[in-house]
């Protein structure tokens, strides 16, 4: 009685498969709905032409590619994943599944199925590639490293991951590896910006200052004008002393992609050219762009800590170095309540709740304080 239920299952599964396969679509609509990019149209007519249950992995196929490219991310990937159940060793599909779950942000489901194409096919430079992408992602730079170079060793032509590779070996000092990365894709695409960007920061790294300034201005012709090239250049040319491009090249950067470096080497150059003032000016703008913002509300909370801690005169050092980077009313009001509340220094508490009112606190905010300041001046005595 078994083998008869399970021989009919099977009848009807094979009748299944062997209609979804003859199942007559209209190629010209489905190319006409390729063509005008109408993927949604697409997947809607696939689903109305397959009836369920689909078991054709060609049906299927269609139908998970449509919602794809439709962006129906859960529909595509539920449909790859029933043709992974029937062949769960189908390469495309598990790569599809993979790129699916990068998309939708599921790293740690993608990981696993680029891994599984791996037991089988050890030479595919794209999974080496996305597990790279992967392992970047979660700060886990020793596998980074391990899956850039798998994929560099099967292409070395391919920029992405030559540039990626190289820009890894020069930030931990690897230059000579970086260089024989970066040599066999530049022989095979000289023009490519990815490549020479990285060409450029390992030749910065490596002072070789004429080559840098070739590659800089092989950028700029190119088009690209960004902070980064032309601080390089800047800098290069600097180290050739040739102060007039060093300087021409600071200039024309605009204000955005200024930094302390390029701020710092624009008054070396001018000091080089025997302008002290404008150099003055510009090495003041290297040391405030140098200091966070914040830097004076760091040291009033090391000021408050040491208080707290009735280490009164570290607390006055602190609100003290504060002072210097950021005269903000409420550190004189802290000092002021130091000296009047715990030293019983009555001349430098007058002198702070002064100084505090003296920078124009927000009435809005800090009436209290504004307050206060004017009844302990009024008890203290101007």
């Amino acid at each position: 009685m078994k083998s008869i239920v399970l021989f009919i299952a099977m009848g009807l599964l094979i009748n299944s498969v062997y209609a979804q396969e003859t199942t007559k679509i209209d190629d010209a609509l489905l190319l006409d709905y390729y063509q005008t990019q109408r993927f949604a149209d697409a997947a809607d007519y696939l689903k109305k032409t397959y009836q369920e249950p689909i078991n054709s992995t060609k049906a299927l196929g269609q139908l998970a590619y449509t919602s794809n490219m439709a962006g129906r991310l859960a529909d595509a990937e539920g449909y790859y994943q029933r043709i992974y159940n029937i062949d769960s060793t189908n390469t495309p599909v598990l790569f599809s599944l993979g790129s699916l779950n990068l998309r939708r942000g599921n790293n740690a489901k993608a990981e696993l199925y680029y891994k599984r194409i791996l037991t089988n096919d050890t030479t595919n430079f794209m999974v080496y590639k996305q597990l790279a992408t992967i392992s970047s992602d979660k700060s886990d730079f020793d596998n980074y490293i391990y899956y850039l170079q798998k994929a560099n060793r099967i292409n070395p032509a391919e920029p992405d991951v030559a540039a990626d590779l190289s820009d890894f070996y020069v930030k931990v000092k690897f230059n000579a590896l970086a260089e024989k990365v970066l040599t066999l894709a530049i022989t095979a695409d000289p023009e490519n910006i990815i490549l020479l960007n990285s060409l450029m920061r390992l030749q910065y790294a490596q002072k070789k200052w004429p080559e840098t300034i070739s590659t800089c201005l092989k950028l700029v012709d190119f088009g690209n004008n960004s902070a980064q090239v032309l601080i390089k250049l800047g800098v290069a040319y600097y180290n050739t002393k040739n102060y007039e491009c060093s300087l021409a090249t600071f200039v024309s950067i605009d204000d955005i992609g200024q930094n302390e470096t390029s701020y710092y080497y624009t008054a070396l150059a001018y000091k080089a050219l025997k302008d002290q003032n404008m150099s003055i000016a510009y090495m003041e703008k290297a040391i405030t762009e140098g200091l966070s913002e914040n830097i004076g509300s760091y040291y009033g909370e090391i000021a408050d800590s040491n208080e707290k801690l009735f280490r009164y005169k570290k607390a006055i050092t602190a609100y003290q170095k504060g002072l210097q980077f950021s005269e903000t009313p409420m550190i004189y009001y802290a000092l002021a309540g130091l000296y009047d509340d715990h030293l019983k220094d009555k001349k430098n508490a007058v002198k702070y709740y002064k100084k505090y009112l003296a920078g124009k606190p927000s009435i809005e905010k800090q009436k209290s304080y504004i307050d206060y300041s004017k009844s302990r001046l009024a008890t203290l005595g101007r």
